[in-house]
C-alpha cells in the first residue's frame, strides 16, 4: 500500500480534486494500480469530467465488475475499469452501493461500451442503472429468477 499522502501526488488526483475538491472520497493504490472510490451521486460527474478533460483521456471503459460483499455493507462496490490509451495509464473507479438500494446512474452517454457491461451486471448480480437504454438481462433467459452471482443466491436455484 502507498501512503495517503503520496496518492495527493498522483497527477489524475490532483487534476480531480483541482476541478472539484469533494469529487473523490477515497484513494488507494496497490500494486500500481490507483482506484478512486466516489459516491454514486458523484460518479457521473466524475465520469464525464475523465473522459472529456485533454489532460486525462480516459477515453475507453474496458469493464464494469461488481463485488458482493455480503453481509457486509455497503454490500456492493461497483468497478469501472477505465483506460486512456494515449497515456497508457489505467484507473479503476470505485462505487459502492447498499445492498437494498443497488442503483447507480448509467454512464452510456460517457462511455458506449457502458451498455453490454452494465446489462451483464445487471444480470449477474441485480444491479440497476438509472437511465440505461434497454436494461435487461444479456446473458440469462428472460425467466430466470434472481441474479446468480449475488451471495445469498442459493446454490439449487430458487424452486
Amino acid at each position: 500500500m502507498v501512503e495517503p499522502q503520496e496518492n495527493d501526488k498522483l497527477p489524475v488526483v490532483r487534476k480531480l480534486r483541482e476541478w472539484d475538491a469533494q469529487a473523490i472520497a477515497q484513494v488507494t493504490q496497490f500494486r500500481g494500480e490507483v482506484t478512486l472510490v466516489v459516491s454514486r451521486e458523484q460518479l457521473r460527474r466524475v465520469a464525464e469530467y475523465l473522459a472529456s478533460e485533454p489532460s486525462l483521456q480516459f477515453s475507453f471503459l474496458s469493464d464494469i465488475t461488481t463485488v458482493d460483499r455480503f453481509p457486509i455493507e455497503p454490500r456492493f462496490e461497483v468497478n469501472y475499469h477505465l483506460v486512456s490509451l494515449d497515456r497508457h495509464e489505467r484507473l479503476r473507479l470505485k462505487v459502492c452501493l447498499p445492498g437494498t438500494d443497488a442503483v447507480v446512474p448509467t454512464l452510456t452517454s460517457v462511455w458506449p461500451t457502458a451498455n453490454w457491461h452494465e446489462r451483464e451486471n445487471f444480470d449477474l448480480f441485480g444491479i440497476r442503472f438509472d437511465g440505461h437504454p434497454d436494461l435487461c438481462r444479456i446473458l440469462l433467459p428472460d425467466e430466470w429468477e434472481g441474479h446468480p452471482l449475488r451471495k445469498d443466491y442459493p446454490v439449487e436455484g430458487y424452486r
